[in-house]
């Protein structure tokens, strides 16, 4: 049996014997077809938060023999390759070229993706995209199908029991003992990380302290609400103090005052250092948080880099919102859509109209001009204000894998 006290009943991979600094990358690597293609987060002190990249270093060290196979893993977005500084430590976060296969139906499809401590990452999809299989495998919870994924530098499935102290994973669905106290309950948790006895109570006052816990501390879980179980949740996660956070739609549910207030906690724990990457379908969430998103679809990752970066793909394209007087939008729709410089009009309802125009169009005052040519009357013309669910439906279709 294994002597990690994370994981007392699961016996030790073979490649666990051997600490990871005893091993070059390279031979924890080699043979791993198809690692070109990297998306890399920048560090935070430039402000951009996860940039791809090609690791031109790691398509010199592949072996001979996986050359076939790195031709066709072309990167999703092309990027300049950059070398790595020099003694660089390892990213908070990387993938290289996973995939996941389940019962014949594919769930992720060569994902590449390298975040640096101390990002706050949003992992947008729509449901069945991916997301929760790419934090299940960050987890130690699933082993890919291919290729490979390191939590701060340890590999998921040959040193899986120390990738596991470095994670702290949040479910979507966390159970909770209900009859227990709220203090009793991370105590539990503290024996099971196997936290010194003469340090476990103070560890657990800071963790109450700091997800504002402190008032409910000798309250059953079963009475907490919703919100104070996602935040109990997140405490639990925090007992053995992870460099690294995998947090599956935590507010999920939530009213709005629990959101704000999650989103609060979250804000604190990128300020303590924490690497975190955020599983969440609510777009207004991410962009406010969030330091970099990665957006996922059919098991594929369509774009990672910077949220402002994301905003930037999507303004290339310019949607103009028009007002008209009641009753006259399926007429300006018409008129519109005729028009070579527009590429989409919808109407928003019997006063309300979206136009849509063709990439490289910057003047949108034709609009104007067609419209009161057509004896239409406006009441507002105005170009709409880029934000993120514009950038995630420019680049996602809506399917699943």
């Amino acid at each position: 049996m294994t002597d990690d006290p994370l994981a007392p009943d699961v016996e030790p991979r073979p490649d666990d014997e051997s600490p990871p600094e005893d091993r070059p990358d390279d031979a924890v690597d080699a043979a791993r077809p198809g690692d070109d293609v990297v998306l890399t987060a920048p560090a935070p002190v430039d402000q951009a938060a996860a940039t791809m990249v090609a690791d031109a270093d790691e398509v010199a060290e592949a072996d001979a023999d996986t050359d076939a196979d790195a031709a066709d893993a072309a990167p999703l977005v092309s990027a300049e390759p950059v070398e790595p500084a020099p003694g660089e430590a390892p990213p908070a976060i990387e993938l290289r070229n996973v995939s996941k296969v389940y019962a014949g139906h594919t769930a992720l499809k060569k994902v590449s993706l390298r975040i640096p401590e101390g990002i706050l990452f949003g992992l947008l999809g729509p449901n069945g995209a991916g997301k929760t299989t790419t934090l299940r495998i960050l987890a130690t919870l699933l082993d890919p199908t291919r290729g490979s994924a390191y939590v701060c530098g340890r590999h998921t499935v040959r040193s899986a029991n120390r990738a596991r102290r470095m994670v702290g994973y949040m479910p979507d669905l966390a159970g909770v003992y209900r009859m227990m106290e709220t203090r009793e309950y991370l105590e539990f948790f503290a024996a099971a990380y196997a936290l010194p006895k003469d340090t476990r109570r103070r560890t657990v006052d800071e963790v109450l302290q700091l997800l504002d816990l402190g008032g409910k501390a000798d309250a059953l879980v079963g009475t907490l609400s919703r919100g104070m179980q996602q935040r109990l949740g997140l405490a639990r996660v925090l007992i053995h103090d992870p460099k690294v956070l995998l947090l599956d739609e935590p507010a999920s549910g939530l009213d709005p005052r629990a959101r704000i207030e999650i989103r609060e906690v979250l804000k604190e724990l990128r300020r303590l250092g924490k690497t975190i990457i955020l599983s969440s379908h609510i777009l207004s969430d991410i962009e406010e948080v969030c330091d970099a998103i990665g957006i996922i679809e059919q098991g594929q990752l369509l774009f990672a880099g910077p949220v402002q970066e994301a905003l930037a793909r999507a303004s290339e394209e310019r949607i103009v919102e028009v007002r008209t007087v009641p009753g006259m939008a399926d007429t300006a729709e018409g008129v519109l859509a005729a028009l070579p410089q527009v590429r989409h009009v919808e109407v928003r309802g019997d006063d309300w109209i979206e136009v849509r125009l063709q990439k490289g169009e910057t003047d949108h005052s034709f609009i104007a001009s067609a419209l009161v040519s057509a004896g239409i009357r406006i009441v507002m013309l105005a170009e709409h204000a880029v934000e993120l669910e514009d950038a995630f439906l420019s680049l996602t279709k809506g399917t699943v894998a």
